[in-house]
C-alpha cells in the first residue's frame, strides 16, 4: 500500500478512502464460543427494543470516538443481527490502519456485552452477507478533488472515468484480494444486494461500481464487492493500482448501467458485454495470476505466498462433504 500511495504521489495525487464495515452480532454458547444464533428479528434501520444489539453498537461508537474515530453513521443493517458503523474517510494508509483497529474494538466491545462480533462475509444461508464497501476519492496536494467536473452529465471528470475504467479492467484480478475466502463467494450471488456484474452506475445500486449522489469536493467512487474479511491494506492498494492504471492508460469507461442489472436476461447481459466477477475462490485466484498490474502491486513474495494459501484453502474446501450434500443425495442414491 505504501508503494501504491507513493506511485500516486509521484503523479501529484493523494488517495482518500472511506469504508462501510458491516458485521453480525451473534449469541455465544455456554462455553463462550461463537454461534450463528440470535433471537433478534430486526431489519434495516430498525431501533430498540427490536434491535437487540443497539446498546452494544452504541458502546462501540462511544469507545471508537474516545479513540479518535469520527463516526459518521451507525445503524442496523438488512439482516437480523447485522449492523454497520461508518467512520470518516482519511488518507489511504491511515484508513487501512483504522479498519484493523475498528474490527478489534468491535469484537472486544461485543464480548463485553455477551455477544460475538463476526466479520465473516456470509455466516448464514438465506440472508444478506456483510460487505465492506470502499469509497474512494483522489485529490491534488492542495486539496482539489480530481474526480469532479461540473460541465459533465454526471459531474464527473475524465480522470474519474479513467479511474472507473481501471477498476473495471482489473475487477476480476482483484477479486481474490477483495473477496479472499471460500465463503466470500456465497455472498456474491444474485438476490442479496451484493454485486456480481462488472458495470458502473451513477443512479443504480446493483452494479459493481456506484457513484454516490454527493458531488463537488465530495465526489467519490464506491466499489461494492469487497467484504470485511479482506486485508484492507491489500484491498486499498489494489484499488489504487487499478485506478492509476486506468488514468495512466486513459482507459475508456463503458456506458453507465442505470437500471437494475439483476433484472436483465443472460442474453441481454452478453449483448451489452457486461461481464461477471469470478464465481469462486479458485477462479478468482486464476484471474489474479493473469493480471500483471495487480501481481506487480503485490510483489513476487506476497503474490506467491497469497496464491499458495488461497489454493490450499480451496483444496481443503473442495474435499469437504457438506450437510447440504448429505441431505440432498444420501436418500436418492
Amino acid at each position: 500500500l505504501k508503494r501504491a500511495v507513493a506511485d500516486a504521489a509521484q503523479m501529484g495525487y493523494q488517495f482518500d478512502v472511506g469504508p462501510e464495515c458491516e458485521f453480525f452480532l451473534f449469541d455465544q454458547n455456554n462455553e463462550g464460543q461463537p454461534t450463528t444464533e440470535s433471537n433478534e428479528r430486526a431489519g434495516y434501520f430498525d431501533l430498540g427494543p427490536v434491535d437487540l444489539g443497539e446498546n452494544a453498537r452504541r458502546d462501540m461508537v462511544l469507545t471508537l470516538e474516545d479513540m479518535g474515530f469520527e463516526i459518521e453513521a451507525s445503524h442496523h443493517e438488512m439482516s437480523p443481527a447485522q449492523h454497520e458503523i461508518d467512520f470518516r474517510y482519511d488518507e489511504a494508509l491511515k484508513t487501512a490502519d483504522n479498519i484493523m483497529t475498528f474490527k478489534l474494538a468491535v469484537k472486544t466491545i461485543a464480548k463485553r456485552h455477551g455477544m460475538f462480533a463476526s466479520f465473516m462475509p456470509k455466516p448464514k444461508f438465506g440472508i444478506n452477507g456483510s460487505g465492506m464497501h470502499i469509497n474512494m476519492s483522489m485529490s491534488t496536494f492542495d486539496g482539489k478533488n480530481i474526480f469532479t467536473d461540473n460541465n459533465d452529465k454526471y459531474k464527473l471528470s475524465k480522470d474519474a472515468y479513467h479511474f472507473i475504467a481501471g477498476l473495471m479492467e482489473h475487477a476480476k484480478g482483484m477479486t481474490a484480494i477483495t473477496n479472499p475466502l471460500v465463503n466470500s463467494y456465497k455472498r456474491l450471488v444474485p438476490g442479496y444486494e451484493a454485486p456480481v456484474h462488472i458495470a458502473w452506475s451513477a443512479t443504480n445500486r446493483s452494479p459493481l461500481i456506484r457513484i454516490p449522489a454527493t458531488r463537488g469536493e465530495g465526489t467519490r467512487i464506491e466499489l461494492r464487492n469487497p467484504d470485511p474479511a479482506a486485508n484492507p491494506y491489500l484491498v486499498i492498494a489494489a484499488c489504487l493500482a487499478a485506478g492509476l492504471d486506468g488514468i495512466e492508460r486513459k482507459l475508456e469507461v463503458p456506458q453507465s448501467v442505470d437500471y437494475n442489472v439483476f433484472k436483465i436476461s443472460e442474453t441481454e447481459r452478453i449483448e451489452q458485454n457486461i461481464e461477471r466477477l469470478p464465481d469462486n475462490l479458485y477462479d478468482a485466484v486464476l484471474e489474479l495470476k493473469k493480471d500483471k498490474v495487480i501481481c506487480d502491486m503485490l510483489g513476487e513474495h506476497i503474490l506467491e505466498k497469497y496464491v499458495e494459501a488461497k489454493l490450499k484453502e480451496w483444496d481443503d474446501y473442495r474435499k469437504q462433504v457438506s450437510e447440504w450434500e448429505v441431505e440432498e443425495y444420501l436418500y436418492k442414491f
